[in-house]
């Protein structure tokens, strides 16, 4: 059934991605299990500023992760250089489904969120110092991007 269902798909073999998600699933049961073995409980409700640190933050980091040009040790046995993408950005091609992943700001997102979730379970004041953080560096890379913006225009 799998190698029917393979065909079908263009990008590839499906058996590295159902591995992938078994990961993410094996790492989100347990980090359920190891909160319940030690009584942590997550908070009763995100307010509207925690989820707006959680979305920001979830977009620096998965970026950070997924273009930095700082960040490229951690891709490059997963990724192929193809050249930068935007202002330090780097444009990688995926040689395997772990390529896929790393080189994917979309796809490292739901990684991302999980674990700040994760955080907020377990070092909550920790978790919100480093949203809070990547949050103010995804503002202030917007800002550099309208001032290079407004500069240009002024020229």
């Amino acid at each position: 059934m799998l190698e029917e269902t393979e065909r079908e798909y263009q990008h590839g073999p499906l058996a590295p991605y159902l591995r992938i998600l078994a990961v993410y699933g094996g790492a989100v049961a347990a980090t359920a299990a190891i909160a319940a073995l030690t009584r942590r409980r997550p908070p009763d409700r995100l307010g509207l500023l925690d989820l707006a640190v959680m979305g920001v933050c979830t977009h620096k980091i998965s970026r950070l992760i997924a273009k930095d040009p700082v960040t490229s040790p951690l891709r490059a046995p997963f990724t192929r250089f193809k050249g930068v993408s935007g202002p330090a950005e780097l444009k990688e091609e995926p040689r395997n489904p772990v390529g896929e992943l790393l080189a994917c700001p979309f796809c490292l997102a739901q990684w991302t969120a999980t674990g700040y979730a994760a955080g907020l379970i377990f070092a909550p004041r920790f978790t919100r110092l480093v949203g809070s953080t990547m949050t103010a560096v995804a503002m202030s890379d917007w800002l550099q991007l309208a001032y290079a913006k407004l500069m240009k225009e002024a020229s």
